[in-house]
């Protein structure tokens, strides 16, 4: 089943119900809505857009997007959401490895592909979103593709995972069985990025006919969300931790009490326990967090609000600690580095397996065959299984970064900086920051200047990426194999705060 028929269902059912908002103004009826999306891909049809190609949209949170991401599905073509801070040489390589038909994109982000000098046509909609002739939604099977993700790998470049019109489906159906229930009296806030959770979580409320609220700071401000949240009222949004503790911080400093929020959903990066009881002790009950990853967008574990407010509990301090138990349309194990499931208590490599899961990476078998092992998936995170089923996480693999709820992978910014002449070898990790949660440091052996390296980065990758701070060494630490020992790095990182 396509996506989009959920929208033209909803056209049909509730035509003149409101469905986007710039602010406070709104911009579409759930009549219109449909009616841009079906002329968009009217019009991509006619730019010889067939059903499988990829789209790309380039652009921050703003109607446009929507429309755009929908006419996309209606003509059965593959939406490609890029993250609209990425540098152009970044968003070069997924269109060009996406093979995409065009990118679809906003007035910055058509400057910054312009200057990469990327050969996939270009379409600024930041006035408006061309028009055709309206076509009917596309018949799709629910393993045809309808999002490619990129996500950072371990080699340096982004991998693209294949997400279909099923997974998201049953990513709708076990949000609205496990998650939170969505109404048509409910509203949606797009403070985080579009391209990412937030973006997908545009399916559920689409179904069930919600307002969807594009701030006009396009991003997060944290006075903005409380006035729309205000506004609105039975307010939804997705956030990633720093998102949540900025907006309890200045909840705090300005005597708010986050009036018309409903529901939080937090996902993207660790949530330190005391973060939560102040965001909590400023918002309420109103919080509910979720594990998932690219390759299960949105849907290995939930941890429900009843269990965050469960603080008679005997276990509630442990299961505030977890990222919750199994969503309904996954089974979740910890396995060996073989993939053998473990008994309960073991530490061990999460895995999962269900409707949500990729079926691969875009024209990559060799990653494919490293995270699919025997129908599961391995999350490369590293956790463990209470008797009642919460999980835990441990650490990490893969040396990932998360900053500001962005991933970021040393590997690529190292690659970056040994561009530089003077660059003898680099070692990128991360140290902790209290408002984005961590940051980016190099540990560099050379004799480049700071301004230079970070000079260097600019030309290649995008700001969140780079090195905030930088350490000059004469030798990094390595062991018996020529392996860079990245804990005692961050070790004498923690030693020199």
């Amino acid at each position: 089943m396509n996506l989009g028929l959920l929208l033209a269902r909803m056209a049909q059912h509730s035509a003149a119900a409101p469905a986007l908002f710039l602010g406070e103004t709104l911009v579409a009826r759930y009549d219109q809505f449909h009616d841009a999306a079906a002329c968009f891909g009217g019009w991509l049809k006619g730019q010889g857009v067939r059903p499988g190609d990829r789209v790309a949209v380039f652009m921050p949170n703003v109607p446009q997007y929507l429309i755009a991401l929908y006419g996309i599905w209606y003509t059965g073509a593959v939406a490609v959401p890029i993250n609209a801070k990425l540098h152009g040489q970044e968003a070069a390589y997924i269109l060009d490895h996406s093979d995409c038909a065009l990118a679809v994109c906003a007035a910055a982000q058509t400057g910054v592909l312009q200057k990469a000098q990327t050969a996939v046509p270009v379409i600024d909609v930041t006035k408006q979103v061309p028009q055709g002739e309206a076509i009917d939604v596309a018949s799709r099977n629910p393993d045809d593709l309808a999002w490619l993700f990129y996500t950072s790998g371990t080699t340096g470049r982004p991998k693209g995972v294949q997400i279909t019109h099923g997974m998201l489906m049953a990513m709708a159906y076990a949000y609205q069985s496990d998650v939170d229930q969505v109404t048509s009296e409910d509203a949606t806030i797009y403070a985080a990025p579009m391209s990412h959770g937030a973006g997908l979580y545009a399916v559920m409320h689409v179904q069930k006919g919600a307002r969807h609220i594009c701030p006009v700071s396009a991003g997060f401000d944290a006075q903005e969300v409380l006035d729309l949240a205000a506004h609105f009222g039975r307010a939804h949004m997705f956030a990633a931790p720093t998102i949540v503790t900025r907006l309890t911080a200045h909840a705090q400093a300005t005597g708010q009490d986050g009036r018309g929020l409903r529901t939080i959903v937090y996902a993207g990066a660790p949530m330190y326990v005391a973060d939560i009881l102040k965001a909590r002790s400023v918002f309420g009950d109103v919080f509910v967090q979720i594990y998932g990853q690219g390759e299960c967008p949105m849907a290995i574990t939930v941890l429900p609000r009843e269990d965050l407010a469960n603080d008679t509990h005997p276990d509630w301090a442990v299961r505030l600690a977890s990222v919750g138990r199994a969503q309904s349309c996954v089974e979740v194990s910890i396995g060996d580095a073989q993939g053998q499931v473990l008994p309960v208590g073991a530490q061990g490599e999460i895995m999962v397996r269900g409707a949500p899961v990729m079926p691969g990476y875009w024209r990559d078998r060799q990653a494919t065959d490293a995270a699919l092992h025997d129908g599961w998936l391995m999350t490369g995170d590293i956790g463990v299984l209470d008797a009642c089923g919460y999980l835990t996480l441990k650490d990490r693999s893969k040396d990932l970064i998360i900053s500001g709820g962005s991933n970021i992978y040393p590997r690529e910014v190292e690659e970056v900086l040994l561009q530089h002449s003077g660059v003898v070898e680099a070692s990128v990790v991360g140290r902790p920051h209290p408002d984005w949660g961590e940051e980016v440091v190099a540990f560099v052996v050379g004799h480049a200047t700071q301004a230079e390296l970070d000079a260097t980065c600019r030309a290649s990758i995008a700001n969140f990426k780079a090195p905030k701070a930088y350490v000059f060494v004469d030798a990094l630490p390595k062991n018996n194999y020529g392996k860079v020992l990245k804990t005692e790095l961050r070790d004498r990182l923690m030693r020199r705060s």
